[in-house]
């Protein structure tokens, strides 16, 4: 079943009912965090081990993505912000996750010596049940959140050809 979420904007990262605030830093630049977030979608897949598809579509009025999740979860979303070296954000549009009302995705970039701190801040407006499940499953979020960031920053390090 496909389920359609209401549309909304970069403030709901700040006023949502439910926030999963998780942060944690990283060796790359904000630069280089900033393009395997926003400009190789695909390359998603290599480093975040729940993401299994990651691609770029175009979406109604701008850029999108279209991610499927390990456990069968798929959303179309909408890009809010991709602010170089700082910030991206999208919207989840459409998905088959049952009881989402409205959900956003932000991640900041900020610098920390040579590295990032990456935070990541997931918004949604949901029932109190889903909220209280979203809520019991923060340890497993924070746990695939950093093995993630660590996976990444390897990648990005041998990318590089060494480490920092």
């Amino acid at each position: 079943m496909v389920y359609r979420l209401r549309p909304v904007g970069l403030d709901f990262v700040a006023n949502a009912p439910l926030r999963v605030v998780l942060a944690s830093r990283t060796a790359a630049a904000p630069e280089e965090v900033f393009r395997a977030l926003a400009l190789d979608v695909p390359g998603w897949t290599r480093w975040f081990r729940a993401v299994t598809l990651a691609r770029p579509v175009q979406r109604a009025g701008g850029e999108g993505r279209e991610v499927h999740l390990l456990g069968g979860a798929r959303f179309m979303e909408t890009v809010m912000a991709a602010e170089p070296s700082h910030r991206y954000a999208y919207r989840i549009d459409v998905t088959n996750v049952p009881g989402v009302r409205a959900m956003l995705e932000e991640w900041q970039l900020l610098p920390s010596g040579t590295g990032t701190v990456v935070r990541w801040t997931v918004a949604i407006d949901a029932p109190a049940a889903v909220r209280l499940l979203v809520a019991l499953g923060r340890p497993g979020l924070r746990r695939a959140f950093r093995a993630a960031l660590l996976t990444l920053d390897r990648r990005l390090a041998a990318m590089r050809g060494g480490t920092r």
